[in-house]
């Protein structure tokens, strides 16, 4: 088992004898036999552990197990407690979600804090066989057929080579104590139904179902990396920029055709499930303004394009400028000067770049986001139009008026930051002071 454990961390070149290791330990049979094996190796660990709070004084009872064993071993030893249920309920998530998330987040934290090169998780070959089918049956592209890395960025899994019988022998042969979680048992838990319920009957039908499903696993990744190559040439053909937002060529796209698989691998990254492909496609296929919302990013067509947006769109707060300094508070704001207009004086044509009459303005002036019924007198007009109508007139697109900020003085719009000024606030020959304000050009109102 040892020599094992050596070779597949070699072959996979999962760590250098130099690198320092985090052992992410919860106590349970997999971690524990995981510590002992790095332990026979003089790689350089410490030990991480997670108290969920799920299951009373046996979680904290497991810390403690998991604690006295680092000390035998004098081995830095890391813990943190976490709220999981309350975690779970308020981002609106299951408990096994909540768990993951709070887990990785705070293993990298330790990561970074302490000079450790990688993370390793104890998953084996037989938790390998349970991720392939729970994404096959939540709905996958061709990533989720390959299952769990050996590597994956700072993550390390050098047990994946290893089933779960084969841990069981070597802990037995090993005299290694463990803790036993029996929630393990509970098919309240989808894991846990493939692991008890759905598996057996696959290995009843294939009594070499988890070497064969591993087997397809390390198939589907040599696949995907030829369809990944792919799509990164149609993603270089589509993708118009990428500021903020991506904005794809909708012209460009169709020459690939209506294909399912091309589709799901480029939108997926933007949290796309393949249950939405259907309707991504009536996107695609449909009226300006037609849109999709994924987990993490919105969808939207418009015009030749589509738009990908990341959720949730921020909201702007309303900024108050009491004086010219107070400009300089705010970070999209690159520079306010007050000017004496003169013979020589010259307004500078740039959306980037507001000059407006100083005298007719009162302050506190005011920067906020839009709402429906601003009006304002576009410059070098003579008549009111409403935001929304001037929005729909130059084809602002629906990320676009989400962002819009309009700077205010005493209830009237000054200027549509970005954009366009009011005509009541220009430069005439009656002014004898501007005031000029610059926008960050790698500040994107607009």
């Amino acid at each position: 088992m040892l020599e094992d454990f050596l070779n597949y961390i070699e072959k996979n070149s999962l760590a250098e004898k130099s690198e320092r290791i985090l052992l992410a330990v919860s106590g349970g049979i997999d971690s524990m036999v995981m510590a002992d094996l790095f332990s026979k190796t003089g790689y350089f660990t410490g030990i991480a552990h997670c108290n969920f709070r799920l299951r009373g004084t046996d979680s904290d009872n497991d810390e403690l197990f998991v604690k006295e064993y680092a000390a035998r071993l004098n081995k830095p030893f890391f813990s943190i407690g976490f709220n999981t249920a309350e975690y779970a309920r308020e981002k609106g998530i299951s408990t096994e979600m909540a768990a993951r998330e709070l887990r990785y987040r705070w293993f990298e934290e330790i990561r970074c804090k302490y000079g450790y090169n990688k993370i390793a998780l104890a998953h084996n070959r037989n938790d390998n066989v349970e991720t392939i089918l729970l994404n096959l049956c939540r709905g996958t592209g061709i990533k989720g057929l390959t299952g769990m890395k050996p590597l994956n960025g700072n993550l390390i899994r050098p047990l994946l080579f290893a089933s779960r019988s084969q841990i069981q022998n070597y802990a037995s042969e090993n005299s290694i104590e463990y803790r036993l979680d029996i929630t393990n048992d509970e098919v309240k838990f989808i894991r846990n139904k493939f692991r008890h319920q759905i598996i057996p009957l696959f290995r009843e039908i294939n009594p070499s179902f988890d070497d064969t499903v591993n087997e397809m696993a390390e198939r589907f990744s040599e696949i995907r990396e030829i369809l990944e190559n792919h799509i990164r040439t149609v993603k270089q053909n589509v993708v118009i920029k990428e500021n903020g937002e991506t904005v794809l060529s909708l012209q460009k796209l169709l020459e690939y055709g209506p294909q399912k698989t091309i589709l799901f691998e480029l939108f997926q990254p933007y949290g796309l499930l393949a249950s939405q492909l259907d309707t991504l496609i009536k996107v695609i296929n449909g009226q300006t303004g037609s849109l999709i919302f994924t987990e993490t990013h919105r969808i939207i067509k418009n015009r030749d394009e589509i738009i990908i947006t990341k959720l949730p769109v921020p909201q702007s707060k309303d900024f108050f400028i009491s004086n010219i300094e107070d400009f300089y508070r705010l970070p999209f704001i690159e520079s306010a000067e007050l000017k004496q207009v003169t013979s020589d004086f010259r307004i500078e044509h740039d959306p980037h770049v507001a000059t407006v009459d100083a005298s007719l303005l009162e302050f506190p002036l005011k920067i906020r986001s839009w709402k429906a019924g601003d009006r304002f007198m576009p410059f070098g007009m003579e008549s009111f139009r409403k935001l929304s109508d001037y929005f729909t007139d130059r084809k602002f697109s629906l990320p676009d008026k989400e962002k819009a900020l309009v700077m205010e003085s005493a209830g009237k719009i000054v200027w549509l930051l970005g954009e366009r000024i009011d005509n009541r606030f220009r430069i005439t020959s009656s002014t004898r002071n501007a005031l000029i304000i610059r926008l960050r050009k790698n500040f994107r109102v607009f």
